[in-house]
């Protein structure tokens, strides 16, 4: 059978940068094994699959696969196939913002577009509340797995697990020049995260509101352009330690050493007294097609 397929750059508005995204927008029929299979095919950080909702509230399901494993929540992917939907026409347009609920692997979540004269210019997702959790890790053995030494890692910040859907290991780096230096070993990441988180988010601060980020993987691809999910956990703890005020917009630049750069907006709100991330950004489509399962 023919599935409709689509690829865009995420967290950019410009083709061949930012992070690519696989869509198949009609993926209703296909097992959980069929739909790993393809993801392996198309052998990008996440493809989506955009299916009916098993309930009556969400107006799309998405199931997000690594080329490893099933996700339950991943913010470029999330961005990606929204603004795909919306320029498909399954979002109806209208100038200012459209509110639609997904249905995603972390429950049912909102999703904002925004449109200018009917075309979608920027979609923004609510991610979970934020969960802390300390990170008890051999420092050095993580400095290893990054090629960097102890004293690279900024002392005034910790090192912690934080999710707002998913696990990430948020990574505080002492300026741009060591952030810049990193190379993964992804086996041996992998050792220092033990399952515990999805990826090392490394960053390093610069200004007031801006952040340069690398996402490094414990699997074959080692980095990841722009990772919205992380991007969300990292303006909670920046609000959390005091470094981020809560509804400031954040801007984090990603990519960069991939010659992929990527721009993710997050602004953090509290709600219920849980810190809860909002991160926006946009796409653009660079391909169509189909493919046999």
């Amino acid at each position: 059978m023919k599935r409709h397929f689509y690829q865009l750059d995420v967290f950019t508005d410009k083709p061949f940068t930012g992070n690519s995204l696989a869509v198949i927008t009609d993926g209703d029929g296909l097992t959980s094994r069929q739909m790993q299979a393809i993801a392996r095919e198309m052998n990008l950080s996440e493809t989506v699959f955009v299916q009916k909702p098993t309930g009556n509230r969400a107006l799309a399901r998405l199931r997000i696969f690594t080329t490893e494993c099933e996700l339950p929540l991943a913010g470029h992917p999330v961005i990606g196939t929204w603004f795909l939907l919306a320029l498909l026409g399954v979002v109806p347009a209208q100038e200012g913002s459209v509110h639609v609920l997904q249905q995603t692997g972390a429950g049912v979540l909102p999703v904002e577009i925004a449109f200018q004269g009917a075309r979608p210019v920027r979609v923004a997702m609510t991610q979970k509340p934020a969960e802390f959790r300390a990170a008890r890790i051999d420092r050095a053995a993580l400095a290893g797995a990054l090629s960097l030494g102890s004293r690279d890692f900024d002392s005034s910040l910790p090192i912690e697990f934080v999710s707002t859907g998913i696990f990430h290991l948020l990574v505080p780096i002492k300026g741009r020049s060591a952030l810049q230096r990193i190379e993964a070993n992804p086996p041996a990441l992998g050792r220092v995260l033990r399952n515990s988180a999805t990826m090392a988010y490394c960053f390093a601060t610069e200004g007031k509101n801006t952040v340069f980020a690398r996402g490094m993987l414990p699997w074959e691809l080692g980095e990841d352009p722009a990772t919205g999910s992380a991007a969300g956990t990292l303006g909670a703890y920046l609000v959390h330690q005091g470094r981020l005020k809560l509804a400031t917009p954040l801007e984090i630049h990603q990519g960069i050493e991939m010659q992929r750069p990527s721009r993710i907006r997050v602004e953090v709100l509290a709600e219920h007294g849980k810190l809860v991330p909002r991160v926006s950004g946009t796409a653009v489509p660079v391909m169509e097609g189909f493919l046999e399962a």
